[in-house]
């Protein structure tokens, strides 16, 4: 492969991203195969953007002057390759544009990057500690030290799921710079015993692996704050760039004095990332924090999370989860108007608890403005506001475009992401990042949802069932892999096992809540009008959570509910009557 034109490294258009020196082309991380000549008329035209590039320039770079091909049949088949990569048309064309007889052109927006501006990613401290428990002490270690890069003005820092993606994986630095294109990487790991600490550090230069600078702290736990603080300005000087804050002032901001407050937060925020199961321990670990710590008011919103968690995945009702989540979020709010988790926290338990849908968008801006990099905020707000409440469908895929550009290997962006595309109607899409969310973390219960039901709206649903086991083992047959799967069977004409899985999750709730919300969506697949509605008139009762969201006329997986009388007059009665019109 020749050398790229004009020099440069990364360029990244729509959901791709060329490596110009290695000649790779990416969509979302992935590689695509890419015969050379395609690839070397991607980089011709790269080099020109909007340019017009002659089929001349293309032939005597292409195509040597003793060669016996045809030229023309050549060209065309290399940009028909091209176009295939891209999911691009000559018709209709988003990238590559044909003028006729003259060239061709690159339309879409491209921008280049490289790893030659001061840029870090944190790689998850290691665990040396002989007690599991202190996994999340040093999990939480790690985020306090990107949170207070981030202060560094000049600094690309990269996103915390991003890089924990990297978690237990023992990657060579330089591998993963190459992948997050970064200049450096701070490894660690942290050993605590009783009340004694010792925390050790090595930043790594990308380019040769070689340590730039490396410090091991022995102090007592108290001191944990401190050294976190002294490790981001260690870094700061190393890399010659300046914070954007008061350099006086605390880097590490942790919202409190209290040592187990503050352990008892990053373990229940921790499990709070995994969802599902892990909620009713989440929500346990942030209560401890706020009963050692009542002034601490991330462990409030980490509180308030997962109680309103809790409620949306139907794991309590809603008057012991959604109610006492939007309390918690008031809290704090009081305590610290600044803070974007405590905003987004009172967005989601106002949508989702009194169904306040004014008070929630206000929130989320809100939390939005005072962190724009928070994901969870931007994925809640594309996701759960602006498309399932809304209807702003191309809105709120373009907010999950913005939290995947920012964190593009994490799993929950890409999750998001996957929803939106699939509400959004983009099913190609959908499927791919559902795929790419399953890649990167295995084991997470919603990438597996998320690639489930983008794969039965692609029509491929045997696959979508097969994807569907994997979650209802992963998550203790969870209701909502249970109605994704009641309402794939229905689609492929499986009536009978449509039928079953309802079955099912009925006999279920002689032991344990099932959300009524959910069974009515399962009821639907089982085509059983009158228990659909019944469970329905139920959930709007009960003030389920479940009729905001996964009843929202944008979500399709609620399609057949809108054929019943009955569950449309439920719809017109909780004020929704523009899910009505469509």
């Amino acid at each position: 492969m020749k050398s790229a034109p004009g020099g440069l490294q990364t360029v990244r258009f729509g959901a791709f991203e060329l490596d110009m020196d290695a000649g790779e082309l990416r969509r979302q991380g992935l590689k695509i195969r890419l015969q050379e000549q395609p690839l070397r008329i991607l980089q011709l035209l790269l080099a020109k953007p909007r340019r017009l590039v002659t089929r001349e320039e293309l032939r005597k770079a292409l195509w040597s002057s003793n060669s016996y091909v045809d030229f023309d049949q050549g060209l065309n088949r290399a940009i028909k390759k091209l176009r295939e990569a891209l999911g691009d048309s000559a018709e209709s064309p988003r990238f590559v544009e044909t003028l006729a007889k003259r060239g061709y052109r690159f339309i879409g927006d491209s921008r280049t990057s490289s790893a030659i501006g001061d840029s870090i990613v944190v790689l998850p401290f290691v665990n040396m500690s002989a007690d599991t428990e202190n996994e999340y002490f040093a999990d939480g270690i790690t985020e306090e030290i990107i949170n207070a890069l981030t202060q560094i003005g000049d600094l690309h820092v990269v996103a915390r799921s991003s890089a924990f993606s990297f978690k237990g994986k023992h990657v060579d630095p330089r591998v993963v710079a190459e992948q997050l294109n970064v200049r450096t990487v701070l490894e660690g790991s942290v050993r605590r015993a009783d009340n004694q600490l010792r925390i050790t550090v090595q930043l790594v230069n990308a380019a040769d692996g070689f340590h730039l600078w490396s410090e091991r702290y022995d102090r007592e736990m108290q001191d944990v704050f401190a050294i976190q603080d002294e490790i981001a300005r260690s870094i700061a000087r190393r890399l010659q760039v300046t914070f954007e804050a008061d350099a006086a002032g605390p880097l590490v901001r942790p919202g409190t004095g209290n040592l187990e407050a503050y352990r008892q937060y990053v373990k229940g925020r921790a499990l709070l990332y995994k969802r599902a199961s892990a909620i009713p321990r989440a929500l346990e670990s942030c209560r401890r924090a706020v009963t050692l710590d009542p002034e601490y008011a991330l462990a409030w919103a980490g509180l308030a999370d997962s109680y309103t968690a809790a409620g949306y995945y139907g794991l309590t009702p809603a008057q012991e989860s959604v109610l006492k989540g939007l309390e918690a979020a008031r809290r704090a709010v009081a305590i610290d108007p600044s803070l974007a988790e405590a905003h987004c926290a009172l967005a989601m338990a106002s949508l989702m608890g009194t169904w306040d849908r004014e008070e929630a968008r206000r929130e989320f801006l809100r939390s939005i403005e005072l962190n724009p990099k928070y994901l969870q905020a931007r994925g809640w707000y594309a996701l759960f506001y602006l498309q399932l409440s809304a209807g702003q469908l191309a809105e709120g895929l373009m907010q999950t475009k913005v939290a995947l550009v920012s964190d593009p290997l994490s799993c929950y962006a890409h999750s998001m992401y996957a929803w939106t595309c699939a509400v959004a109607g983009n099913l190609a899409e959908a499927i791919q990042a559902g795929r790419r969310a399953v890649e990167i973390d295995p084991e997470n219960y919603v990438a597996h949802i998320a690639l489930q039901e983008s794969l039965r709206l692609g029509g491929e649903l045997e696959e979508s069932i097969a994807v569907g086991q994997l979650a209802l083992a992963m998550s203790g047959r969870h209701a909502w892999a249970m109605f994704c799967r009641a309402v794939t069977f229905a689609d492929w004409g499986k009536s009978a096992e449509a039928d079953a899985v309802y079955c099912e999750m009925l006999a279920r709730t002689r032991h344990q809540y099932v959300a009524p919300g959910a069974l009515a969506i399962a009821a639907s697949g089982a085509a059983r009008e009158d228990d659909a509605v019944r469970h329905a008139r139920e959930a709007f009762d009960t003030r389920d959570p479940s009729c905001q969201w996964l009843w929202s006329r944008y979500f399709p997986v609620s399609a057949r509910l809108y054929a019943y009388t009955g569950f449309r007059q439920i719809i017109a009665l909780m004020g929704r009557s523009a899910w009505l019109e469509n």
